[in-house]
């Protein structure tokens, strides 16, 4: 590669230096993952392929927002998605196929969508709790979705908003099941929400950034969330857990897809198979507790009970009908506006 650039170079008239690395956009969380992935992961890629990658920062809804703006020439190259929200990018064509590889070929069924995207890191949705409020108030920890409207948890219940956060929508979809609905009918659940467990919430964020200061300063006691994110903020120190609902949690991983477009094609699928490579989901294991999409990622003795209690978690996970919901939800967003968050 190097010799080539030369070359190149020299033939050109110009020197070596002024040929710039090619530079790759990834959108992805920001936060904690950002700065994992940032720090941590893609370097290697970028001393192996001589190139460059921007992490353009914001939730999956934000992601696809700013590809849909603008899809013949796309803002980024990679994106990595919530699962529900991939679905939705490959039915609107913003994703290329991916390029059958090595790595590819390992990864389980289940861990892909479509021929389009791949996940990435496994989770499940469920529940997480202060622990530091739950014990100054004698509860036992959360055991049900229905957990979310008990009336001792009235002002101190946070949910990230239906419109713009899946946990949000997972939060809502299980009550609804509570309440006899399925993803085809989510009338009982707007209709038992307002007087059950909204007058619990305290607040509707719209991502999970502002949880970490709430818990700290005693103001969220229980939320939707997931083993991982609950892992990254027991690093912080920050006095949280995770409880496992008994109807069980719901099947969120983060996939990525190349975007459709892309004036890097060649390059863009490169970096997605090191996104799934072994190497690449070893570091995210070990530094930043994501559970690993590859089977052949190897765990140390700090991170292999993470990886099994996950595995445990997904026996009895629910697994959304993403193509239904996503058909639906524009209307459930509209209402969730008009009824919940007035």
């Amino acid at each position: 590669m190097t010799r080539l650039r030369s070359l190149l170079a020299a033939l050109g008239g110009l020197p070596a230096a002024a040929m710039a690395d090619p530079t790759l956009y990834l959108g992805m969380n920001g936060g904690t993952m950002e700065r994992l992935y940032a720090d941590q992961i893609l370097p290697a890629f970028e001393q192996q392929h001589h190139a460059k990658v921007v992490i353009v920062p914001g939730t999956s809804a934000d992601i696809l927002a700013k590809v849909q703006a603008s899809p013949q020439k796309p803002p980024v190259h990679v994106m990595l998605l919530d699962d529900g929200i991939m679905y939705r990018a490959i039915d609107m064509g913003m994703c290329s196929t991916l390029q059958p590889n090595p790595t590819l070929s390992r990864l389980p069924a289940n861990a892909r969508i479509k021929d389009s995207a791949v996940a990435v890191t496994l989770g499940i949705t469920g529940l997480a709790y202060n622990t530091r409020m739950f014990e100054e108030n004698g509860w036992a920890p959360p055991t049900s979705w229905a957990d979310l409207a008990d009336p001792k948890y009235k002002g101190k219940v946070v949910v990230q908003s239906l419109p713009s956060s899946t946990f949000g929508l997972h939060g809502f979809l299980m009550f609804n099941r509570l309440q006899g609905g399925t993803e085809q009918n989510v009338e009982p659940g707007f209709k038992a929400w307002p007087n059950t467990v909204g007058p619990n919430v305290l607040e509707y964020i719209p991502n999970s950034a502002k949880l970490s200061e709430m818990v700290q300063t005693n103001e969220a006691a229980l939320f939707p969330l997931t083993p991982t994110q609950v892992a990254a903020l027991k690093l912080k120190g920050i006095p949280v857990a995770y409880a496992a609902p008994k109807e069980g949690g719901v099947v969120l991983n983060q996939a990525e897809c190349v975007v459709a477009n892309n004036d890097q094609p060649e390059l863009a699928q490169q970096l997605a198979e090191f996104m799934i490579s072994a190497q690449a989901q070893a570091t995210a294991l070990e530094q930043g507790d994501q559970i690993p999409s590859n089977p052949d990622t190897p765990t140390t003795e700090r991170t292999r009970a993470q990886v099994e209690a996950m595995r445990t978690y997904l026996q009895t996970a629910v697994t959304i009908d993403w193509d239904q919901v996503n058909k639906a939800r524009p209307a459930w967003n509209a209402r969730w506006n008009r009824q919940v968050e007035r």
